[in-house]
Parts: C-alpha cells; structure tokens; sequence
C-alpha cells in the first residue's frame, strides 16, 4: 500500500467518479482505475460500488476512508513541519471563503499577508456558504472565511473576528427616505441571494426574530447582481456593507435605516478538525485575528 494510493483513493471518495478524481489529480484515467484495484486486492475487499456514471462506497470503504483521511492529514503535516524549518519563507494554502467576505474583504487582505508572508502562495476559491462547508469537510480547503455560520460536524471556528453589518439599500431616486418603519418594509419587494447563502440566512434570522414578515419578489445568485437589480428598480436589498462602499461614495445608492433593527454579524473562520492547520493556515488566521480591513 502506498501514500499516492491512499490519496488517489480520497480523490475519488471526493469526486464520486474515476473520471472526474482522474481530472482533479492529473492521472490517465486507466493509471488510476490500476491503482484502486491493486488497493482492493491488497485489503480483500471492495472499496466502491460502480454505477453506469459514478461511484459510490461500500461500507468497507466508508471505514477505511476515516483512516485513510488521517494517514494522509498526517503525512501532510508531516511536510508542513518541514516547512516550518524554512520559518515559512515557502508553503502553500488554499482558503475558501463565500461569497461576500471571499470577493469585497479577502483580496485586500490576501495582498497584504503575501506582503508579509512573500514565499506563501495563496489560493482563493468563493461559492455561497454550503459548498464552502463541503469543500471544508471534503478537505479541498485549508480554511474557509463565510459570515453568520452554524458549526457543522468535524469543523471549528478558529477565528470571528471580522464584524459585518448588513444594509438596506435603495437605489438613489428611490421615493424612500432616509428610515423606513417594519411596516412599510413588509411591504417593498425585496431581493434575495439563492439558497445556501449565509446572507439570506442571517437576514431571514434577523427579520423573524424582529417580527417582520416579508415577502421576496426575486431571488439572485450573487450580489453583484442583485445590485444591479436595485439600481434597475427592480426591488430592494439587504447587502454587506462591505459590498457598497463604492456605489454609495458615487451616490448610485442609498442605505436606508430599518427601524429599530441591525443586522450584524461576524466573518467566521472554519476548518476541518480532523485535519491538523498546516504552518502556513495558522499564520494566515494569526494574520486575520490582528488586522481588519
């Protein structure tokens, strides 16, 4: 048995099919179809079950798959260690991050800690909060950064530091004043980001608790979008304050106070405890936990 098969091995675990894990690790599909089948016959016992398109494990593989994790997480460590001997002068990290955090607050920080840190060579993936948490389990990221998180299984919060607030925004023309009552707020469309955003979930949180129902007339993908959706008139919009800095200085937008109610939350960031931070992710979190945007 070796290392590249117990990782090949994760890389299918992950991608749920020879094809795909083969694109992910850059090996011919047959190499790595070879590697499992010597894997199996070594452990007598079937690790996957083939379907006509993707794979899936047997509960051979759902057990062996917890050790496998490990061994790898801890040869990884193992030459991060090694690393370290370098005082981080070179290493790598992969940070996932969602959707606001990882597009107006990360890039800015990003350029900053690789300012310090010039041998690190960062790598920066954003999707809304639930594939975020996946990619954090399915170990394809060595940290995450996602607001108004609900800790799942196997992850930790090793930093909430950044705090964030969320905005009503209005287009500048908009007939709205500068306050607008809960009442009259339940009336106003309102646009919302898709499911599994972390933006939608701390916003529909806050309005519940406050009493105040509304009802949303268009769901968008990101916020980009949806506020080039407010400034169309097409509705209004509960953003990170972080998001509007730019169309608020041109006067493209308005924030509107909501009465009585903020909406405020921290930027979580995540890993998977199973794994060990490598030398690389604590000096990036150590980095966030002392400075702000």
């Amino acid at each position: 048995m070796t290392i590249r098969q117990l990782e090949v091995f994760l890389g299918v675990t992950q991608a749920k099919s020879f094809s795909r894990a083969a694109e992910r690790i850059h090996l011919s599909q047959p190499t790595l179809s070879e590697h499992m089948r010597e894997l199996e016959e070594e452990l007598g016992v079937r690790l996957f079950v083939r379907h006509p398109r993707s794979v899936s494990l047997t509960e051979a593989g759902r057990i062996f798959g917890d050790y496998a994790t490990r061994v790898v997480a801890t040869l990884a460590a193992g030459r991060q260690a090694l690393a370290e001997l370098d005082g981080l002068q070179r290493g790598s990290l992969v940070v996932g991050a969602s959707t606001t955090p990882g597009t107006y607050v990360l890039p800015a920080l990003i350029a900053r800690f690789r300012n310090t840190y010039p041998g690190i060579t960062v790598a920066l993936r954003i999707a809304n909060s639930r594939i975020v948490e996946e990619r954090v389990r399915d170990g394809d990221v060595d940290v995450a950064v996602i607001g108004g998180h609900m800790l799942g299984p196997g992850e930790r919060c090793v930093a909430a530091g950044i705090v964030d607030e969320l905005q009503l925004i209005v287009r500048a023309k908009h007939p709205i004043g500068a306050k607008i009552s809960r009442a009259k707020l339940s009336r106003e469309p309102l646009l919302i980001r898709e499911e599994g955003s972390a933006t939608r979930q701390v916003t529909e949180r806050a309005l519940r608790e406050a009493g105040i129902t509304v009802q949303p007339t268009m769901e968008l993908d990101h916020t980009e979008t949806i506020k080039r959706a407010v400034l169309a008139g097409l509705g209004i919009a509960f953003v990170s304050r972080y998001a509007i800095e730019d169309e608020v200085r041109a006067r493209r937008l308005r924030v509107v106070a909501v009465e009585r109610l903020k909406i405020r939350r921290h930027f979580h960031v995540i890993h998977d405890e199973r794994r060990p931070l490598s030398a690389s992710a604590r000096a990036f979190v150590g980095f966030l936990e002392k400075r702000r945007p």
